[in-house]
């Protein structure tokens, strides 16, 4: 198992921060190597991916929701095996820290390859990049937002 660690500092406010992380079928906007996410259920989500010419397709479920605090999550079944957890820190009324913790199990000698050259920590680094210009580029409107609590 390999763990990776990233956070970013975005000038938008922790509650459309958090609300546009819950809209997890936009994603694909901003993760380099989603194609697609479908929101199953409030707690489920089916997850298409293709990194390196390697394409995967898999369940992940959220095991935690705390409204503008974290989104924890595991994969419950397909190729890939990981979990994580995102928090939200308010830093003032315009900006929010976000940090991102992912435990992940290489499948097979090119992930296993792949991670010990770091490129699951720049993929996580670069994904947070285009997290943080997606939302301010909307001026802090979220395309939506999930209140609920898991």
């Amino acid at each position: 198992m390999s763990a990776v660690e990233e956070s970013i500092e975005v000038a938008v406010p922790v509650t459309a921060v958090y609300n546009q992380w819950t809209q997890f079928e936009d994603f694909p906007q901003f993760m380099d190597g989603v194609e697609r996410i479908e929101q199953r259920t409030p707690t489920l989500t089916h997850w298409k991916t293709s990194v390196g010419g390697v394409t995967r397709e898999f369940d992940a479920q959220i095991t935690e929701q705390i409204p503008d605090e974290r989104v924890a999550w595991t994969t419950v079944s397909g190729e890939a095996k990981q979990a994580g957890v995102v928090t939200f820190h308010r830093l003032d009324d315009t900006h929010t820290k976000v940090m991102l913790q992912l435990d992940h199990d290489p499948q097979g000698i090119a992930d296993t390859v792949g991670d010990k050259l770091g490129f699951v920590k720049r993929q996580i680094t670069g994904d947070l990049k285009r997290f943080k210009q997606f939302i301010e580029s909307r001026g802090g409107d979220e395309t939506g937002g999930w209140r609920g609590q898991v």
